[in-house]
């Protein structure tokens, strides 16, 4: 797998500068992890904005007593970029995904579908 994810960087980075030979140096120095649970597309005209954060649920009571929820959505991280790089952040999740899915079966996005059936 990670000789086919090298390859593909390595067309990525030809298309980009033009150059078949491109050496690719990560800095994680100044790098910070946060775990999101939901996140919050925000488009421009000239940009993409996404918003990462907890979906967390409240409970609530009306003022006729009833009890609800609320979801509260806590934005913990915001990345801006250009719609070229969603795109490519946009193929490469589908083909992360689709990776996963081969290896361990399809993800249900539906509660209701992952529920066990007793």
């Amino acid at each position: 797998m990670a000789q086919k994810a090298n390859k593909e960087v390595e067309a990525q980075a030809e298309q980009q500068v033009g150059q078949k030979k491109v050496r690719l140096r990560v800095d994680q120095r100044d790098m910070t992890t946060c775990y999101s649970n939901s996140f919050r597309p925000i488009a421009s005209t000239e940009e993409l904005l996404l918003d990462f954060g907890i979906n967390q649920s409240l409970p609530v009571e009306d003022s006729n007593g009833e009890t609800g929820a609320e979801i509260v959505f806590e934005v913990d991280s915001r990345i801006v970029m250009n719609y070229f790089t969603a795109k490519r952040l946009a193929l490469s999740l589908n083909q992360v995904v689709a990776q996963y899915e081969k290896q361990f079966g399809e993800i249900m996005l539906n509660a209701e579908d992952r529920r066990v059936k007793s």
